[in-house]
Order: structure tokens, then C-alpha cells, then sequence
């Protein structure tokens, strides 16, 4: 079985593609990063990993912007894309094209959008969580992968939440991208199991 070409999308400081390019026996290797954002961490990451990088920032024009992405990411002939703190709305026509996972801060479909812990927090929960899904395009809607429970404790503040939730993001996403990559993910519709 060949080796699986991912390609990651990321907005911010890439610290679930860090937790990618660190993985040992992954089933496949990122061949390239691409951001919405120039000069973002997540390209530095993997630039410093000789990783081929792009940013693709969003000028006004949405659908030439994802026209200009699509071309970037097909360019790379990814098996699978992994959106990794990437906070842009993909349209059905790219997330179709290819499989499409995504790693989100709480138990979907507790608590979507982009400002999930800060929500969490809010509603006064005292477990959220982590899910990776399929993407489809709706927002934090498609397919769901995997998830853990993560506690949140009495005088939580957005940060140290997230930072909990980090840490079982940056195990959860490489061990679905694992299982992928291996083809141990099975999908029935909504449904998707992991196989041994």
C-alpha cells in the first residue's frame, strides 16, 4: 500500500499539523500546507519541515478564492485533506472532490461554529469535548469519526479549556488519520466505524 498524500489546511499556529508531521507510522505523509493566512505559524511549521507551502488568502471575491484553492490543492493530488484549525466555510463542490476530516473543540453537535470553547464555557457544561468528522458543507455537520469527553473544571477560563482540549486533539486527529490512511474507516452515510 502506498504511502497516502495529505494535504493540511490551516489558519492559525498549526499545532494539530505539528501533531501530523510528528506521528510515527502515520500511513502517509503531508505534501503540502495551505493557509487562508500568509506568514501564519502552520507554514512556518511545515516549511521548517520541508513541506510545500501556500497561502491562498481571501481577497473579497469568495468563489475565485476557493477556485484558486482548489487548483492549489489538486496540484498536490491529495488522497485526503485534513482541515486543522482552518476557519473557512468550504462550499459542497470542493469538499466532494476529495475526503475532507476535521478536528473541532467540542462534542458536535454540542456547540458548533467558531467559537466553541468560549460556548461550552457559556452553557455551563461539565464535560466537552473533542470530535473529528467528515466534512460536508455544512458547518461541523458532516459524519462524525471520533470523539473524547474532556471535563471542564470550576474556574475554567477559555485557555486553560482549550489547552486540555489540545492535548486529546493532537491524539485523536493523527489516530484518525491513521485509521484512514489504513483504510479502517467505514462509512454508512451518517455512520462511520473504525474496523480492526
Amino acid at each position: 500500500m502506498h504511502s497516502k498524500r495529505l494535504v493540511v489546511l490551516a489558519s492559525g499556529s498549526g499545532t494539530n499539523l505539528q501533531a501530523l508531521l510528528d506521528a510515527p507510522d502515520l500511513g502517509g505523509a503531508v505534501v503540502g500546507v495551505l493557509s487562508d493566512r500568509p506568514a501564519v505559524l502552520a507554514l512556518e511549521r511545515a516549511a521548517a519541515r520541508g513541506v510545500h507551502t501556500a497561502a491562498v488568502p481571501l481577497d473579497g471575491d469568495r468563489i475565485a478564492w476557493e477556485e484558486t484553492l482548489t487548483d492549489r490543492v489538486a496540484s498536490l493530488q491529495p488522497d485526503l485533506v485534513v482541515l486543522a484549525g482552518f476557519m473557512r466555510v468550504l462550499s459542497g463542490a470542493f469538499v466532494h472532490r476529495w475526503p475532507v476530516v476535521n478536528i473541532h473543540p467540542s462534542l458536535l453537535p454540542a456547540f458548533p461554529g467558531a467559537h466553541a470553547v468560549q460556548d461550552a464555557l457559556a452553557w455551563g457544561v461539565k464535560v466537552t469535548g473533542v470530535t473529528v468528522h467528515f466534512v460536508d458543507e455544512m458547518v461541523d455537520h458532516g459524519p462524525i469519526i471520533a470523539q473524547e469527553a474532556v471535563p471542564v473544571h470550576a474556574g475554567d477560563t477559555p485557555e486553560t479549556l482549550h489547552a486540555r482540549l489540545q492535548k486529546v486533539e493532537h491524539q485523536l486527529l493523527p489516530d484518525v488519520v491513521r485509521d484512514w490512511c489504513a483504510g479502517r474507516l467505514i462509512r454508512d452515510g451518517r455512520h462511520v466505524r473504525t474496523q480492526p
